[in-house]
């Protein structure tokens, strides 16, 4: 199969996403709640990931993250949204540089990002999975094979949660390979510059139904760091000086929440019912205390 067109994965958004990338913004502040419902519009980041958020080939925001921030920023009286797609490990320094308002890419809640920005409460859940070369060749089953095993990588996306599971899980630094995009994993693989890839369950399956040359790892092994399952809840985050918007956002999602058109949209993009059951187990303010 010719690698170059093995990338149906790839967020239709792409080409927006180069030219709004390799645009020059200078640094702005970001506008205050009151400021945005004035103006009736926003700046709302996303990482081109399917299925958390994207751009689709007209350049709205599509996917977990955006289609329901749509839906709670116009219940704020906020209807037009300026949508930035940015990489995944810019979203934080993004958003406190000022140069998007929030953002909508799931990014999972984790304290030391608390430290960082604010949080909305959760809006997703979503467990881990593993990418690797058609039939599994070298017979990898979890991610703490990366720890037992010297003659293995593990590719993953610069910025991401699995960087931390894997230190976590006490895989040693020369065995991880950090990509800038998940699209990149297909090839990182294919060209030996690593034996696998780590990302969501989400991820890794909307990858592995774009090439017949990888595969999900079958029968995965979930980790466990400190005897806890890995799990991971999604949120939409906001810049550290934007409580007010957040509280006024939260409100919105926690009805939101409890409607069937939220479920049916996070349904549409591959979340399990397990997955939607846990995006209530726990608040923002325990996941950001975790230890």
């Amino acid at each position: 199969m010719d690698r170059s067109t093995d990338r149906p994965f790839a967020a239709p958004g792409t080409r927006w996403a180069l030219a709004l990338t390799l645009a020059f913004t200078p640094p702005a502040m970001a506008a205050t709640l009151a400021e945005l419902q004035e103006a009736g519009s926003i700046r709302v980041a996303v990482a081109n990931e399917v299925p958390y958020g994207y751009l689709d080939e007209d350049g709205e925001g599509r996917g977990a993250g955006p289609e329901v921030a749509r839906h709670v920023l116009e219940e704020l009286g906020i209807d037009q949204i300026e949508w930035v797609v940015t990489a995944f490990g810019e979203l934080i320094p993004g958003l406190e540089e000022g140069r998007f308002d929030m953002a909508a890419a799931e990014m999972a809640i984790r304290p030391a990002r608390c430290e960082r920005v604010l949080f909305s409460a959760p809006n997703t859940s979503y467990g881990e999975g593993l990418l690797v070369r058609a039939s599994n060749p070298l017979e990898i089953g979890g991610y703490a094979d990366f720890a037992e095993r010297d003659d293995i990588r593990v590719a993953v996306l610069d910025g991401a949660t699995q960087i931390d599971i894997m230190e976590a899980l006490g895989v040693p630094d020369t065995q991880v390979v950090r990509i800038a995009k998940n699209e990149a994993a297909i090839d990182t693989l294919l060209e030996g510059d690593a034996e696998a890839y780590a990302g969501t369950g989400l991820t890794v399956s909307q990858l592995d139904d774009s090439s017949s040359e990888v595969e999900v790892v079958q029968n995965f092994e979930d980790p466990k760091v400190d005897g806890q399952l890995v799990r991971s809840w999604g949120a939409f985050t906001f810049p550290p000086e934007a409580q007010a918007l957040r509280d006024a956002f939260t409100e919105e999602l926690l009805d939101y929440r409890n409607t069937r058109t939220w479920q049916d949209t996070l349904e549409t993009h591959g979340f399990t019912q397990d997955d939607i059951l846990n995006a209530f187990r726990f608040d923002t303010d325990w996941l950001c205390g975790r230890q």
